[in-house]
């Protein structure tokens, strides 16, 4: 098994340009089975989460190459109805599958999706939809079987809940569907944005997106190259990191206003922090924070669920107490009871992180659980002084193409290690 190994306590200066967001490609690569033509998509990041979806593409019919940064498919052949059971399991993002098989194969077999253990993550506003839209749907245990026998139709559909995935999945349903779509309640991301963008590139007919109101007219799609947009949750990552460790930053290749809600955060924490222009920001930091009070993540365009975790790392030697409530995921800050064995002083209940800042954290041995988590152990303990070791790697390869090698640009000491298999046995996990 494989560590991230870290020796903390040292400034971060550099500078870095952000990566591909991987919540744009993800759909994206789902989107490009609308098409018969080839699709190239234009700098696509080395993610565990990619790989999942080339296989599950190739699985389909549809096998994607990569040519350096480039990925090339096409799906001019029939299109697979089923996708394996493990491919589900490896990630959330199986689901945007689910409407393009409706479009192409007419049918759909397969099962819930997996993903970090971030708590209940349904999947019935997908369904209420595409329901709508002509599609039949019957539930069989954690086996969902799908098929559409007269197609899918244009309808007016409103989402109670303005959930990304079932967002996405219905532009994807309707860019292919007959007649006009109007989906109000709609969520407003900028990767619903970048969605929209390639789909118009593919000749779709979409407008609307990033509000909550998305309008799309459906109709035969083509191929087309598509660079999508940066990712927002990297350049969170490393601005927290900046701030906890102190030093200097500059970020190029990440818009502004994605992150204005994080830049304000830590500009009151005592973090300066600059937009040069339209895509660059520099963070200046002692590494010396006030702590943020009481504050609660929320939809686009309020502060981010996947950087709370991230602000909650940044936060523990920060003087006087932070309350982070999160409203989204039952168990977004299953990284608490990691960050206690550092020396942390914190209290989680519920949904609500209370986080009293303490004057020094301490190298330890943590596991990541999930993702966001996983990074934000990699921020306390680049923060931390003496080593630490982090487990759970394969959770923060499917969002960061090798976050050792970004951090070690700035200065880090950060590398990998083999960690024995009976090391882990004994410590039960």
């Amino acid at each position: 098994m494989e560590e991230i190994l870290v020796h903390g306590g040292r400034p971060l200066f550099g500078k870095l340009e952000m990566p591909t967001a991987k919540n744009s490609i993800l759909p994206i690569l789902a989107a490009a089975v609308l098409t018969r033509d080839a699709v190239c998509i234009h700098r696509a990041p080395f993610l565990q989460d990619v790989e999942t979806s080339m296989q599950l593409l190739a699985a389909l019919g549809c096998p994607a190459v990569r040519a350096g940064q480039d990925l090339l498919l096409s799906c001019d052949g029939p299109v697979g109805d089923t996708v394996p059971r493990p491919l589900m399991a490896a990630m959330r993002s199986s689901i945007y599958y689910l409407a393009p098989m409706l479009v192409r194969a007419g049918r759909a077999r397969l099962s819930f999706p997996g993903g970090c253990r971030l708590g209940a993550r349904p999947i019935d506003i997908h369904l209420e939809g595409l329901t709508a839209m002509g599609a039949r749907v019957t539930a069989r245990g954690d086996l969902l079987e799908c098929d559409a026998p007269h197609g899918l139709h244009g309808v007016r559909f409103h989402l109670r809940f303005p959930s990304v995935g079932a967002t996405e999945t219905l532009m994807m349903a309707a860019a292919a569907a007959r007649g006009e779509t109007v989906l109000t309640g709609a969520a407003r991301e900028p990767e619903i944005r970048d969605l929209a963008n390639f789909l118009n590139a593919c000749g779709g007919r979409v407008t609307g997106a990033g509000s909550s109101k998305i309008v799309i007219r459906g109709g035969r799609l083509h191929g087309c190259a598509y660079t999508p947009i940066p990712d927002r949750i990297t350049a969170q990552t490393v601005l927290c990191a900046g701030a906890a460790c102190g030093g200097e930053i500059l970020l190029e290749r990440v818009p502004f206003e994605p992150i204005r809600p994080m830049a304000r955060l830590l500009t009151q924490a005592g973090c300066r922090l600059r937009r040069l222009d339209h895509d660059r920001v520099e963070l200046v930091s002692d590494g010396r924070l006030t702590a943020l009070g009481t504050l609660s993540t929320g939809v686009y365009p309020a502060f981010a669920t996947d950087a709370g975790p991230l602000l909650a790392a940044a936060m523990l030697t920060a003087r006087g107490t932070t309350r982070l409530r999160e409203t989204i995921f039952t168990n977004r800050f299953g990284c608490a009871k990691e960050f206690a064995r550092m020396g942390a002083d914190l209290d989680c209940r519920g949904n609500l992180l209370s986080i009293r800042g303490v004057p020094a954290l301490r190298g330890a041995r943590v596991e990541a659980g999930d993702l966001r988590g996983g990074a934000a152990l990699v921020i306390a303990a680049l923060a931390a002084q003496g080593e630490s070791r982090i487990s759970g790697v394969e959770y923060i390869r499917r969002g960061y193409e090798d976050i050792g090698e970004m951090f070690g640009a700035l200065g880090a000491a950060i590398g990998r290690s083999a960690q024995p298999e009976r090391e882990t046995t004994a410590a039960g996990r």
